[in-house]
């Protein structure tokens, strides 16, 4: 049976782990790589599972952070040389998946929630935004319980520019009422 899509063999999947692992700013973890290269049904994630190790045993990515992969300079010229044989479609959807992640972690990495129990047993969750420059603002708020708590935290990492800008103009706009 003739199989459709454009990855074919292990050679287009190792091609295409190059393309992303080269693009990202980022390690990944197998999962990551995998949902970074689906962008055909013919990958599988033991495609991606095998390829790898076989990856870092050529040298073309070393494994850091644990369970974490990048690619090395031998992978980065290796990349460089085959990455025109990729579909033209598979490429740029790839690319955009990249993209996206590592928006994603920089943005991650700006966004800190934690979540301190309290000898009353109530919680605190603490809450901070960040910039490139140091931190913008901290916020700590009281939760009745755990999972309160945990809401919050999540919530903040989604909403944690919103909220900044809705203080600082709310703030800002009394002191303006005031002069």
């Amino acid at each position: 049976m003739q199989r459709l899509g454009f990855i074919h063999d292990m050679m287009d999947v190792k091609v295409l782990l190059l393309l992303v692992t080269s693009r990202s700013n980022y390690p990944l973890s197998l999962q990551e790589a995998y949902e970074l290269c689906y962008q055909d049904d013919c990958l599988s994630y033991f495609d991606v599972c095998t390829a790898i190790p076989e990856m870092v045993k050529t040298g073309h990515l070393r494994q850091v952070e644990g369970e974490k992969y990048e690619i090395t300079e031998k992978g980065r010229e290796t990349c460089a040389l085959t990455e025109d044989s990729i579909a033209f479609s598979v490429k740029q959807r790839a690319e955009n998946a990249v993209a996206r992640f590592n928006r994603q972690m920089r943005r991650s990495s700006f966004v800190k929630t934690q979540v301190v129990p309290r000898e009353s047993g109530d919680y605190s969750v603490i809450m901070a935004l960040d910039d490139e420059m140091g931190n913008l603002m901290t916020l700590e708020l009281l939760a009745p319980d755990q999972r309160q708590a945990v809401r919050l935290g999540k919530l903040f990492e989604k909403k944690a520019e919103e909220i900044y800008n809705l203080m600082m103009a709310e703030l800002l706009d009394d002191e303006e009422e005031n002069s």
